[in-house]
């Protein structure tokens, strides 16, 4: 059949779009607020509102793919479960390369003999004692296990038997660093399998409640998910490799921009409630980046489509700068959700705010409220005074922070709990400043008009209010969107031409380019006037153009790109649909999946073929070579069809690496073989 839903469950919304695939139009599509604490909520909710749109037989949809921004905003946020990290022929020093240091944080990690050298031979044996004692002296205090050991991509032995060993003991899932990456560069290697450790559970919830819709719904048919290259995987072999999800939607997103605006070339800003996505799409698709996806801060090796991701959206959490000498308000990367939202399935939320804005000192807290998240009950890994406030959290539901957390370690406490995705944040965002303004008004806006009054009289560090009034602080909130959405542009258009990162936010003349003073009054009630910078007058001012065009993509695209536009001097499109961009590209994606194969010449006379059960030595370079080339296109395939995959195509590609010795000798030093297999969603 033709007929295919793509979802995309964003932190915001969860849409739906029902594509004819043959036809290459859209029949049918469907929005609704996505639900953390049972996501089912929310994708029945869009399921059935494209359905009840849809005016054929529902048993003629062949086929569901399902994109998602969680992974993805879980990562920008540092949101997820506790991870204990194995370490396999590595040293402690090991944790200060690739930031791994910084995303392992307070969780365990174990630094255990063994590994394996270059070539593939063993460095050391395993000491499955150390790791056994490793092993049951964290029990299932943690969500998931991450195992790195040394060039595992060369010979990934002590991996696999570092994982039978995990779940003989504990049953926890497994995360082996060789399986998500087939390059060198064991500390990064780590830190995938970290990202993709915390992710598993996110994934796991996604998957099982799409799947349980499906069946209310009587959709007979396989689910697909959304790689962050844009092409799909199976939802069962997605389960194990979540991380391979990450910048799944902004992928989908893409995809939709080139279906929607029938655009070959342009730069693509997707805006959802948590993030922004910037990616440059050329001759209709976007290129892939050769050394992982960047994300949140982090460099990870999963292969994904050249997209940068910063923690910017329409749900961005809004904070006062109440230190030093600065003033004004700083937007992310964390969401919250808007108080607008929040007023709708909870009124009583109205009351407290009303009830804190008659107080006369404001306190850090007003205007801020907490969710829990956990479905699954309270995590036995917490510390003591997380499990009392996880408790506390549990019987009261919604709460106000000032009311859950009354000192200094209890509200360390409601941050970490925050951080581990087991409380939802609530408080003012840019969406709630669109209420104030006028701009979108579909949710709450009294209780949005009340958190800003209550942002607004927050303390700068002079001890003066930040904002004169409501309009004045919801102006500023947008106008700071705009200014940092135009700067990730500008940063993601000098990273395209090759001039580096973070080369316009970095430099301070660039940067005032899109810096403006939003007005406490204005009659035509826009954010568009704005007053001079009391800032001491400069002689150098600059200005800049970019040479393409602009798509906008996302919910809140239509509100807030004409504005950057403007500033940016671009010409702008905001396709019809460009809300469900993601779900429209997850309906349009097809299965691939790709796989590299190394060969290496240990000693004169021996070329060693990396193969995933372990290496194998031949004799004669060119028998390794093709053992190499068929060892790559089977495994290609092979994991293609797991993926979900039909009717696969497999190509094959090299780089092998000589030095000329004489005029008839080369020295050998290693071969890459790259198999790509591609084909349809069963």
């Amino acid at each position: 059949m033709t007929l295919v839903i793509g979802l995309d469950t964003g932190g915001t919304f969860t849409d739906a779009a029902l594509l004819d695939a043959k036809a290459g139009t859209v029949l049918a599509t469907g929005k609704s607020l996505t639900t953390r604490e049972d996501l089912s909520i929310g994708l029945s909710g869009a399921i059935s509102k494209t359905l009840d749109a849809f005016d054929g037989d529902r048993r003629d949809i062949g086929l569901v793919s399902l994109s998602t921004t969680l992974a993805t905003n879980a990562v920008v946020e540092g949101v997820g479960g506790r991870v204990c990290l194995i370490m396999i022929g590595f040293d402690e020093a090991a944790l200060e390369r690739a930031d791994l240091a910084r995303a392992l944080g307070q969780d365990p990690v174990y630094f255990i003999n063994g590994g394996h050298r270059a070539d593939g031979g063993q460095q050391a044996p395993l000491d499955k004692d150390a790791l056994i004692t490793a092993i049951t002296s964290i029990g299932k205090d943690v969500s998931a296990f991450a195992v790195a050991s040394h060039f595992a991509t060369r010979n990934p032995g002590h991996e696999t038997e570092a994982r039978r060993l995990i779940r003989d003991l504990t049953g926890c899932p497994v995360t082996c660093s060789h399986e998500l990456s087939s390059s060198l560069g064991g500390p990064r290697r780590a830190l995938t399998a970290i990202l993709n450790a915390r992710l598993i559970n996110l994934l796991e919830q996604l998957i099982a409640a799409t799947e349980t819709i499906m069946t209310s719904q009587g959709l007979d048919c396989p689910l697909m998910v959304v790689k962050g290259d844009g092409s799909l995987l199976h939802s069962d072999f997605a389960r194990t490799r979540p991380v391979e999800t990450v910048l799944s939607g902004p992928a989908a997103s893409l995809s939709g921009a080139a279906f929607l605006a029938g655009t070959k070339t342009a730069l693509i800003a997707d805006i959802g409630g948590t993030t922004t996505d910037v990616a440059f799409l050329q001759n209709g698709a976007p290129r892939l980046k050769p050394d992982g996806a960047f994300v949140g801060g982090w460099q990870t090796m999963v292969e994904a489509a050249e997209i940068r991701t910063c923690g910017l959206g329409g749900d961005s959490e809004v904070q006062p700068i109440s230190r030093g000498r600065s003033t004004g308000i700083t937007l992310g990367p964390r969401r919250a959700i808007p108080l607008s939202i929040l007023a709708q399935s909870w009124p009583e939320v109205k009351t407290i705010l009303k009830a804190q804005l008659d107080l006369i000192v404001p306190m850090a807290t007003d205007g801020r409220f907490v969710i829990p998240v956990m479905p699954d009950g309270i995590p036995s890994w917490l510390t003591r005074s997380e499990a009392r406030l996880a408790q506390k959290a549990l019987e009261t539901g919604p709460s106000a922070i000032a009311d859950l957390a009354a000192t200094q370690l209890a509200l360390g406490a409601v941050d970490r709990l925050i951080s581990r995705g087991l409380l939802a944040l609530a408080s003012f965002t840019p969406t709630d400043a669109t209420h104030v303004t006028g701009d979108f008004t579909d949710f709450d806006a009294e209780a949005a008009s009340l958190g800003a009054a209550l942002m607004a009289r927050q303390k700068n560090g002079f001890g003066d209010p930040i904002a004169e009034n409501e309009i004045h602080i919801a102006r500023m909130t947008l106008a700071e969107l705009h200014r940092k959405s135009a700067l990730a542009l500008t940063d993601a258009a000098f990273a395209h031409d090759g001039a580096g990162e973070n080369i316009a936010s970095s430099n301070s003349l660039l940067a005032d380019m899109f810096t403006a003073q939003p007005t406490a009054q204005n009659s035509d009630n826009t954010q568009s006037s704005f007053l001079a910078d009391n800032k001491p007058k400069k002689l150098v001012s600059v200005s800049m153009q970019l040479d393409t065009s602009l798509i906008a993509l996302g919910a809140s695209a239509a509100t807030h790109y004409p504005h950057i536009a403007r500033l940016m001097n671009l010409d702008l499109t905001v396709p019809k649909h460009a809300d469900v961009a993601g779900a429209v590209g997850a309906a349009a994606g097809s299965v691939r999946q790709r796989v590299m194969i190394s060969v290496t010449q240990p000693t004169e006379g021996k070329f060693r073929v990396h193969l995933p059960d372990g290496p194998v030595d031949l004799g004669i370079m060119e028998d390794a070579l093709i053992r190499a080339r068929d060892a790559a296109h089977r495994l290609a395939s092979d994991r293609a069809l797991n993926a979900g995959g039909t009717q696969i195509d497999v190509t094959l590609s090299e780089d092998v690496k000589l030095v000329p010795l004489s005029a008839d000798r080369d020295l050998f030093i290693e071969a890459l073989i790259y198999a790509t297999a591609e084909g349809r969603a069963a």
